[in-house]
This record gives C-alpha cells, sequence and structure tokens, in this order.
C-alpha cells in the first residue's frame, strides 16, 4: 500500500451515504451517533498500516514526559542526550522557516530531506535521514525550531516496560520506560527522547478521520449501510431485500480492502529484500572470508 495516505473526516463519509439514501436521509433517518461506532470498527479492523507513522522529539524532566496529543501506539523509543545546533536569528517576516542543511557553511538553504529550498520546505518538524560517511551509513534525526535546528547523531535504546514490569522502570536497570495516562515514565532525571508512533485517525479538532481510498472507501460506505438498514428493521422497516443486496456487497469490498491495506509498497519489499540478501551474505559468505588471508 503506499506510505502517502490520504483521510476525509467521518461527517464527508457520512454525507457520501446520505446521496445513496436520499429518501432515508430527507426523513432524517440517518443518525451519526449510531454510525460513528461502525467507522471506527472499520479502522480497527484494517489495522495500524492506515494510521500515519509520526516522529517527534520529547524533553523528559523529572523522570517523565507527556505523550504527544494525536499518540495512538508507540513503535519504537530512542535516548539521546548530545546534538549539534544551527542557529538561526529570525529576521523581517520569517518566523518558522528554520534552515536544516549541512554543508562547509553552518548552514545551507534547501532541506537535506526534500532538497528544496527552506522556504518551499514542508517537512515535518521532526524527522529521520540517512547520512553517509565514506562507506558507513548512519541516521540522524533533525528538529526544527523557530530560530534552531537541532540535529541528534547518538541513541540509546529504551524498553518499555508492560503493566508488570514498572518496577525495572523504577529500580535504573538500564533505559527503561513505561506508560500510564498520556505520559512516559523513566528511569532517567532529564534527557531528551525520540519516539516514533503511530497517530489516531483524529484531526486537531479531535474529529474521527477515516482513510480515503478509492478501492477502501466502498468498505466504510457498505458498512455504515449495513448497519443502517439493520436499525431501521430492528425499528419496523421492510428493508430485508435491501439487506440481502448490501450484504454480499460488503463482505467483498472487506476483502479488496484487506488486500490492498497489507500488500506492501516498494519501499518495503526493497527493504526486505535488502535484509534478507544481508542475511544470507553473513550466513554463506561472510563466515570464510578469514580463509582468505591465508
Amino acid at each position: 500500500m503506499n506510505t502517502e495516505l490520504k483521510y476525509r473526516t467521518f461527517d464527508q463519509l457520512l454525507g457520501e451515504v446520505g446521496t445513496d439514501f436520499v429518501i432515508y436521509n430527507n426523513e432524517n433517518m440517518i443518525e451519526p451517533a449510531q454510525l460513528i461506532k461502525v467507522a471506527q470498527k472499520v479502522n480497527y479492523d484494517l489495522g495500524l498500516r492506515i494510521h500515519g507513522t509520526k516522529e517527534k522529539m520529547l524533553t523528559i524532566e523529572n523522570k517523565k514526559v507527556r505523550l504527544p496529543d494525536d499518540f495512538y501506539v508507540l513503535n519504537y523509543a530512542y535516548l539521546t542526550t548530545t546534538y549539534k545546533v544551527n542557529y538561526r536569528t529570525p529576521s523581517g517576516r520569517e518566523t518558522e522557516n528554520v534552515i536544516t542543511g549541512k554543508g562547509p557553511t553552518p548552514w545551507v538553504d534547501t532541506c537535506p530531506k526534500c532538497y528544496k529550498p527552506e522556504v518551499d520546505c514542508c517537512c515535518e518538524a521532526t524527522y529521520t535521514q540517512e547520512c553517509q560517511n565514506g562507506e558507513s551509513i548512519f541516521v540522524q534525526v533533525v528538529e526544527k525550531r523557530k530560530t534552531e535546528t537541532r540535529i541528534y547523531e547518538n541513541f540509546d535504546r529504551v524498553r518499555i516496560s508492560t503493566d508488570g514490569g514498572r518496577t525495572d522502570a523504577l529500580n535504573d536497570k538500564g533505559n527503561v520506560a513505561y506508560i500510564k495516562n498520556g505520559f512516559i515514565y523513566t528511569n532517567i532525571d532529564n534527557g531528551n527522547l525520540f519516539i516514533s508512533y503511530q497517530g489516531a485517525l483524529e484531526d486537531n479538532e479531535g474529529n474521527l478521520l477515516v482513510l480515503d481510498h478509492p478501492m477502501i472507501n466502498e468498505y466504510y460506505e457498505y458498512a455504515i449501510k449495513s448497519r443502517l438498514l439493520e436499525n431501521l428493521f430492528i425499528n419496523g422497516e421492510d428493508v430485508q431485500a435491501k439487506m440481502q443486496l448490501i450484504e454480499p456487497r460488503l463482505k467483498a469490498a472487506r476483502n479488496n480492502a484487506l488486500t490492498i491495506v497489507n500488500t506492501p509498497d516498494f519501499a518495503e519489499m526493497k527493504r526486505n529484500w535488502e535484509m534478507n540478501r544481508k542475511a544470507m551474505y553473513h550466513k554463506y559468505y561472510n563466515m570464510f572470508k578469514s580463509f582468505d588471508d591465508y
């Protein structure tokens, strides 16, 4: 599935259903409160792949830090204590543009991620990038602020404890943390915590979002239509023929949607190929390299 995901609000989805059920919509027989849980169920059924992957640099103070408002599921977390800073003094009407590149001067006028001029750059406030130093490849985390850009290169893995392992986070056994009530609690007094997480399917105003895809939209629409007809049937409406028409189409739409969501895109297949090639190299060739010296 393409990693460039697009979303629309639940109200827009319900508007599409209302255009198909004109009579029920005109008679106010479509209740959003009864159908929003159907969209939530479809989001859950499609899995975590439809949730956008986001990155954030958090500042730990007094062994805890608040998670982002759109946090849903944590992918991984790294602790970093050192970073390089590129300063830039805002001038004129510039308030958000920050220089992030590396070069012979303290900064350059292009973004190292999208290679666009800084004035046209729309990259995230925090993002990762791969850099090459000779033959070695390393990862940097770039955090863009109003007057400075921080570049992190050294990271330590943080182990996220389960509910039963919270005592580990209090006994200073390595870098350990646990999540509770929207906060990450750690055994580290102060520092910077880089997290990768799946964002919640909500907009800035708290409205439910659904995936907007030409083939997957049918799954949302048929799921809502099926529940709507079911509610009408329970309330005494004669909709049995419509239900028999919708049910097989809902099943086919669900199968198509899950197939599309679970199909890896080219970047994922390329990473899997590289990992498998490297594993086979170490298994069948690298162990014999020492004999070449004799």
